[in-house]
């Protein structure tokens, strides 16, 4: 393994300092959760059946209701971004823990709860609409981000960054085994 680079802008991206558009951190920078663990959860829906919206729209609409509540008070999450291709409608959300995000969503008194009993009740059995999530709480030493040339993104965005080697635990390359994230020539 190569030695680890103490360069805070890998060369490929020395040349983009102030070039970048309005909004852009030009170079490279990293996520930096302050916590001992960042739990990821990944929740969504597939639209099966087109022509069923009375099964489907209920979910629709309701996902962006739940984190404009989630924005209106601290339950834990951390930030959120959507993205939706073709028939499905995808959130990554970060939390600070697995049990504020478990009580969120049994809290009978908020949107989620009641949203989910309604989905059971009225449209699981019938396959117009999918529904998923995936749930991982991740120590944040075992995180590895490099966002380069890229505007606030992803877990960065929910955590706030620091330009690359600005945080101590930011060669997590080393410690996953992957690559270094400087340079790879492709010359050769």
């Amino acid at each position: 393994m190569a030695a680890p680079s103490s360069r805070r802008v890998p060369r490929a991206y020395a040349a983009a300092e102030g070039r970048a558009p309005r909004g852009v951190r030009s170079g490279q920078v990293v996520a930096d959760p302050q916590g001992d663990d960042v739990v990821v959860f990944v929740i969504g829906m597939r639209i099966n059946r087109l022509r069923k919206v009375r099964s489907w729209w209920p979910s629709f609409v309701g996902m962006p209701k739940m984190l404009r509540e989630l924005a209106e008070a601290d339950r834990g999450l951390l930030g959120v971004q959507t993205f939706w291709a073709g028939r499905v409608l995808l959130t990554i959300q970060y939390w600070r823990s697995a049990e504020e995000l478990g009580a969120y969503a049994r809290d009978a008194s908020l949107s989620h709860a009641p949203a989910w009993g309604a989905f059971n009740k009225r449209a699981a059995a019938t396959g117009d609409v999918g529904i998923f999530h995936e749930t991982y709480v991740v120590p944040s030493d075992r995180i590895e981000s490099v966002y380069a040339n890229m505007t606030d993104f992803g877990l960065a965005r929910a955590v706030g960054a620091v330009p690359r080697g600005e945080r101590s635990g930011t060669t997590a390359h080393e410690r996953l085994d992957t690559t270094e994230p400087d340079y790879v020539d492709a010359e050769r």
